[in-house]
């Protein structure tokens, strides 16, 4: 087991900043997820941490040892690859051993940590197998055993799940969850998949443009969003975001844009008082928007009509239109939306968010 602390990253490919100035505390035994778009810098992150990259300035500490001059082997670290990059002619067996037989491993010791391994991911009937024999859940899983054998203090993971359909993905998460638990070795994983990340980390890292953006528990980056781009990114469907204007009528602080009129709730008056007469970033999910009647207090719901109708089964999301804005809303599944409907829909007080429209920080 091991702490990670990342002090200070950046990687520089010539006139390419790549990471920058990424500090982390990764704690023993935590799953800790990096996520972001392409080229946000979270596989190089990765990669600095297991040694197959250069770091141009910062350092890198398992165990308060400063590991940059290390060398991958010398790092007591396990990585497991989007492909599986396994052995073609190797049975699944030998693929596991292989890392083990290069160190020196006694026969016996190899042999007990495979089948381990093998009985922790269920392929004890598949290790005579070779790959071309094996499903792509299958191969995944003997690409694990391979890390698992080597009893690392650090597992990394760089996407991994990415090459398997859509149902595989779900079953092979929740087994990495249930790996984790069992083994309580601290892992570092990289994925663009936000729903991966809130479902697999104990803490999620939000990365964009080389930057950290917002580190925390996948509630708090939920609720309690630092900025625009974290707030649009985690949540599927992703937060409905509309420019309004704060105005001030008698006491109470209104948002007010094309199709919305929005009273603030109280607990806005101070954060939201600076900006009265400038235009700010409301936000708000689309879980947090239901339908009521017309005849509802117009104060805090906003009037839209039915663009686009999808049935999932357990809710239905209505595109709605605002004004020139489109919005989702996520409804109960007994909702009988049609295309052309004109709707109310009533906005969570609590669930309210706003953003400056420059900065694009919480307010």
């Amino acid at each position: 087991m091991a702490q990670v602390a990342i002090r200070n990253l950046n990687k520089m490919y010539d006139d390419v900043h790549a990471v920058k100035d990424v500090n982390l505390d990764i704690r023993d035994k935590e799953f800790v997820v990096l996520v972001g778009p392409s080229g946000c810098g979270k596989t190089t992150t990765l990669r600095m941490v297991a040694g197959l990259e250069s770091i141009t300035s910062g350092r890198i500490l398992i165990d308060d040892q400063v590991v940059n001059d290390l060398a991958p082997m010398d790092r007591d670290i396990a990585m497991v690859f989007q492909n599986y990059a396994l052995y073609p002619h190797m049975s699944v067996y030998d693929n596991m051993a292989f890392g083990l037989k290069m160190r020196k491993f006694e026969k016996s010791e190899i042999q007990k940590r495979v089948q381990d391994a093998a009985e922790i991911l269920g392929i004890q009937d598949y290790l005579k197998r070779k790959p071309r024999q094996l499903s792509g859940g299958q191969r995944q899983r003997v690409a694990l055993g391979r890390a698992i054998v080597r009893h690392p203090r650090v597992f990394l993971f760089d996407e991994p799940l990415s090459n398997l359909d859509a149902k595989l993905r779900v079953q092979m998460r929740v087994e990495l969850k249930k790996l984790h638990e069992r083994l309580g070795t601290t892992a570092i994983y990289v994925t663009h998949d936000q729903v991966e990340a809130m479902t697999l980390g104990d803490r999620v890292v939000v990365m964009r443009d080389g930057w950290v953006q917002q580190v925390g528990d996948p509630m708090e980056l939920y609720n309690e969003p630092a900025n625009l781009f974290v707030a649009g990114f985690i949540g599927s469907p992703a937060m409905n975001f509309a420019t309004v204007r704060i105005t001030a009528e008698n006491g109470d602080l209104w948002a007010v844009g094309d199709g919305i009129r929005l009273k603030a709730p109280a607990a806005f008056a101070n954060s939201l008082g600076p900006y009265t007469g400038k235009e700010v970033v409301f936000g708000i999910r689309p879980e947090n928007l239901r339908i009521v009647p017309d005849t509802d207090p117009a104060e805090m719901s906003i009037d839209a009509i039915v663009e686009v109708v999808e049935r999932l089964g357990s809710e239905i999301l209505l595109d709605v239109a605002v004004g020139p804005i489109t919005m989702v809303a996520a409804v109960e599944p007994t909702v009988r939306a049609k295309v052309h409907d004109r709707l109310r829909l009533a906005v969570n007080p609590d669930r309210l968010h706003f953003f400056d429209i420059e900065r694009e920080t919480a307010i």
